[in-house]
């Protein structure tokens, strides 16, 4: 894969902008409400698989070596042991889906097809992960049940919201890439 000096520079600014947007936060147990999934989804509708998925492996990466980065200002290698780590792994993957996805086709359908199947695949990854370290590493005792309590059931209303932000932004911030594209 050849990168241009562009998409270089759009994977770094989508990889700051999830960074950011894990400050937006709001506490509510040992998930907080932040606005990365937004960020996530964006990079995979504004940048497409291959690029999306860079800005989100470079994000993951550089809250690894260190960098306070993560929701709560977390950073480190020992993340990984930390209950929400499986959402953050989950945004490689949701940054390369939602940009394969629509990739070739940015119409409302497809974007719209494309968030919903992001937003199941965060919670995929991010529960059972969350569920595991939970219980395994942390040693708590819960239910599968009670880690969907904790890890997804009040997240959805939230989550639709930005699914629907995300379409919206996505197909406006589209036709302007695009616009500046073509006049580069």
């Amino acid at each position: 894969m050849k990168l241009s000096t562009r998409d270089l520079i759009l994977a770094g600014l989508f990889a700051a902008l999830t960074a950011v947007s894990s400050y937006i936060s709001i506490p509510i147990g040992p998930v907080p409400i932040t606005l990365q999934s937004l960020m996530v989804i964006l990079s995979g509708i504004i940048l497409g698989s291959k690029v999306g998925a860079l800005s989100q492996i470079t994000y993951v990466l550089l809250g690894l070596i260190g960098l306070p980065i993560f929701s709560g200002g977390s950073g480190g290698f020992d993340s990984i042991f930390h209950p929400t780590f499986g959402f953050l792994l989950s945004f490689i993957l949701v940054a390369y889906i939602v940009g394969k996805i629509t990739e070739k086709h940015k119409s409302y359908s497809n974007l719209i097809i494309a968030v919903i199947v992001g937003s199941l695949l965060m919670y995929i990854i991010g529960v059972p992960y969350f569920y595991f370290i939970f219980t395994s590493y942390m040693g708590k005792s819960i239910t599968f049940y009670g880690a969907l309590k904790m890890a997804c059931i009040p997240f959805i209303p939230g989550d639709a919201v930005k699914a629907i932000i995300s379409v919206a932004l996505g197909k406006q911030l589209i036709r302007r890439i695009s616009r500046t594209s073509s006049t580069i």
